[in-house]
């Protein structure tokens, strides 16, 4: 059985593992709640709290080797044009791929009129990859060289974004790597290795207020990585009373997704969404769950009374 289960676990890792060639930055249905990760321009313009959030992602669970995300992300204005944030992502394959990323960001903010701003943003940082495929028994006689030794890598990384706002609307660009670091190399005209892609992130999200208790607020991702069809998620959320928010997204042609978060006390928030794959992938797993927690953390002299956090 032992033999049986490592086969199926490295047949799991050579698919995602050639799926993630052409798509590795880390995937978030609730990523309206999670921008920062992904736009170092990202701006609240809220000076009155520090803004922190955990998401945990489970993909593809009942698959072998399925992947999990763990995402940390701190955020906080500086000054009147400055905000800056953290932001720590941590992926997993199985037992066998860990990839961590730990970033800084900086965002210096302009105002453009009364109601609208454009923040400018960069991020540094550093990203640990590393994989271990002892105990992996293989059915060839010949071992793919791709899997033949265990790998530990430290990669250093950049990126840029661009955010225009107001306070029911916001739009972003960004490329959250722009250094495509060489995981593996090529010898022999075998491929061992890859390298990561640039993946281009393009955001936006609007307020609607229908009365004084129910807002509506869709909102979009576009995603593009070179070797990949453009990744596309339309997301719409209804939140009630400002406690209660609910909505359902749509993943074109990979997965329907259902939203529900709640304000359980003035500064804090749990959410959760679940994923139903449509794709092929649909038959092996039985989808995707994501739990979110929000903390707003008030400053000295700040209080209670402010607006929800939109996005």
């Amino acid at each position: 059985m032992k033999f049986i289960t490592n086969i199926k676990l490295l047949l799991g890792i050579i698919l995602i593992t050639q799926m993630a060639i052409a798509q590795q930055d880390a995937q978030f249905t609730q990523y309206m709640y999670n921008m920062n990760v992904i736009n170092p321009a990202y701006a609240t313009a809220d000076d009155e709290s520090l803004n922190f959030g955990l998401i945990y992602r489970s993909q593809w669970v009942g698959a072998v080797g399925s992947p999990s995300t763990g995402s940390f992300f701190a955020h906080s204005t500086i000054n009147d044009t400055m905000e800056g944030g953290l932001s720590i992502v941590h992926d997993q394959i199985g037992d066998v791929v860990n990839d961590t990323n730990i970033f800084l960001d900086y965002a210096y903010v302009l105002q453009l009129n009364g109601t609208s701003k454009l923040s400018l943003g960069v991020k540094a940082g550093i990203s640990f990859f590393s994989t271990n495929f002892n105990g992996f028994v293989y059915s060839d006689p010949l071992p793919d060289p791709a899997f033949a030794e265990n790998i530990s890598r430290t990669f250093p990384n950049i990126g840029a974004g661009a955010f225009y706002f107001s306070d029911n609307y916001y739009v972003g660009f960004s490329i959250p790597n722009l250094l495509k670091s060489k995981y593996l190399d090529e010898s022999s005209g075998i491929v061992t290795e890859g390298s990561e892609e640039l993946h281009m992130f393009f955001t936006g999200g609007y307020v609607l207020n229908i009365n004084e208790n129910i807002l509506l607020k869709p909102a979009f991702m576009a995603k593009s990585v070179s070797g990949a069809p453009l990744s596309f998620d339309l997301t719409s959320n209804v939140l009630i009373n400002n406690k209660v928010e609910f909505g359902l997204g749509y993943r074109f042609e990979d997965g329907i997704s259902g939203l529900v978060n709640f304000r359980v006390l003035p500064n804090v928030r749990l959410g959760y969404a679940y994923d139903y794959t449509v794709s092929n992938l649909g038959r092996f797993n039985s989808g995707t769950h994501e739990i979110m927690i929000l903390f707003d953390l008030f400053k000295l002299g700040s209080g209670y009374d402010k607006s929800p956090r939109f996005f």
